[in-house]
This record gives C-alpha cells, sequence and structure tokens, in this order.
C-alpha cells in the first residue's frame, strides 16, 4: 500500500469506542490496523465497514498483553502501510472486585490486560513514530469518583495516566504528543451488558448532560488529538465525560 500518506493502529478495534476510533481515523484519511484479541469476524466487520466507506485497513490478531504479539502488531503495521503516525491503545478489560476480597488473580489480569499492555505499546511507539507522531491512551473518568469495587480497574488506568505523562517527557525534542483520552460512561455493547433499565439511567443522570455519551463522540476526541488541531495539546488526560466526574 504504498499510497498510504498515513497511518494508525487502534488497538481493540473490533467493536464498541475501539471500531468507533478506527472508523473515525479512517474518515480523517489514515490507514488503519484494526487489532483484536480473539473476535475475527468482528475485527472483519470494523474492516468491511471501512473499506466500504472507501477507506484502507486491515486486521491484526494480538494479545496487547504479551511483548512478543505486540511487537508483532508494530512490524505488521509497517508492513502493510510502509508507515506509521498514530498508536491508539483502546484495548483494555473492566475487572470489578472489593479490595477486601483479595481476588489477586482478578488484579494481576486487570493490571495485564491495562497497564503491562500500554507500558508495551508506549515502549513500541515510542521506537517506532517519528516527529509528529502521536500517541494516545485510553483511561477513564471513574478515577475521579471512586466507585466501591473500581479498585483494580482504577490502580491500572491509574498507572496509564502515569505513564502518560512520563513518555511525554522522555520524548522531549522528538515532536511527538503522548495524551490519554477519559470517557465516562459511554453506552456500548459491553456497558449495556448485565445492567437493569433503572441501573443505565441512574449512571447516564450522573453528568450534568444526564445522558451516556456515545463511541463516535470519545472517537471524536481521539481525532483531535490525532489531527493536526492537536498538535500543541500533550501529556494531558482530557476527560470526554458531559462533566461525570
Amino acid at each position: 500500500m504504498s499510497n498510504v500518506t498515513k497511518a494508525a493502529i487502534v488497538t481493540g478495534a473490533s467493536r464498541g469506542i475501539g471500531r468507533a476510533i478506527a472508523e473515525r481515523l479512517a474518515r480523517e484519511g489514515f490507514a488503519v490496523l484494526v487489532n483484536y484479541a480473539g473476535n475475527a469476524a468482528s475485527a472483519q466487520e470494523t474492516v468491511a465497514a471501512i473499506v466500504q466507506a472507501g477507506g484502507t485497513a486491515v486486521a491484526q490478531q494480538g494479545d496487547v498483553g504479551k511483548a512478543e504479539d505486540v511487537a508483532h502488531l508494530f512490524a505488521a503495521a509497517k508492513e502493510a502501510f510502509g508507515r506509521l503516525d498514530v498508536v491508539v491503545h483502546n484495548a483494555g478489560v473492566m475487572a470489578l472486585s472489593p479490595i477486601a476480597k483479595g481476588d489477586l488473580e482478578l488484579f494481576d489480569r486487570a493490571i495485564a490486560t491495562n497497564l503491562r499492555s500500554t507500558y508495551l505499546i508506549f515502549g513500541q511507539a515510542a521506537n517506532a513514530l517519528g516527529e509528529g507522531g502521536r500517541i494516545i491512551a485510553l483511561s477513564s473518568s471513574v478515577l475521579g469518583v471512586n466507585f466501591p469495587s473500581y479498585g483494580p480497574y482504577i490502580a491500572s488506568k491509574a498507572g496509564v495516566e502515569g505513564l502518560v505523562r512520563v513518555l511525554a517527557n522522555e520524548l522531549r525534542g522528538r515532536q511527538i504528543t503522548v495524551n490519554a483520552v477519559a470517557p465516562g460512561p459511554v453506552g456500548t455493547e459491553l456497558f449495556f451488558d448485565g445492567k437493569t433499565p433503572e441501573q443505565i439511567e441512574r449512571i447516564a443522570k450522573l453528568a450534568p448532560l444526564e445522558r451516556l455519551g456515545t463511541p463516535e463522540e470519545i472517537a471524536a476526541v481521539v481525532a483531535f488529538l490525532a489531527g493536526p488541531d492537536g498538535g500543541w495539546v500533550n501529556a494531558q488526560v482530557l476527560r470526554a465525560n458531559g462533566g461525570y466526574a
């Protein structure tokens, strides 16, 4: 694909917010590598939607918590597109358990999938991107409300925000920005799963705007950071949450 003028990796892009990000970046002119963990069919649906709309995309399986898979992900992007300009790390898991329960297996899974993966993705991105590159991670606005049972998840995402600021400083002088987007409650399939209509309504009312966000609204913030208008934003966490926290 030698005619590619800009290219992006989006992890966890087979559905939900990740898919919306991949589709939005494709509309902005990026060739997109759609990473997925296990749902190949959904990843191919994302690719098909992008191609049908006139964009360029390929799917690539990979466990972002494994160093070898992350290295292969970046190699695949370079092989497919010949370049890499933007890395969006969206993949993650929502792991909930009270701290007193001491569920170390769940805690370790949250850290591996959400924080270790960010460390791996950031390391590869720092080596792969050139001047003008953009690195964008997904955090969460739940850090501002500290709900019970969210300990493992919040610990992992707090670590993500710390890495954002450190990497931005480590890349001093290279004209590469590093930021995070922290969504509030967003109306995705994962969000709705297992919740009653009453629970959904209660959560939607928490923000002053009194509604859930949409995946497309989060994708718009990511596109801003990835585009020319976001070039002076660096080492920041943008809380796209309707005033939720």
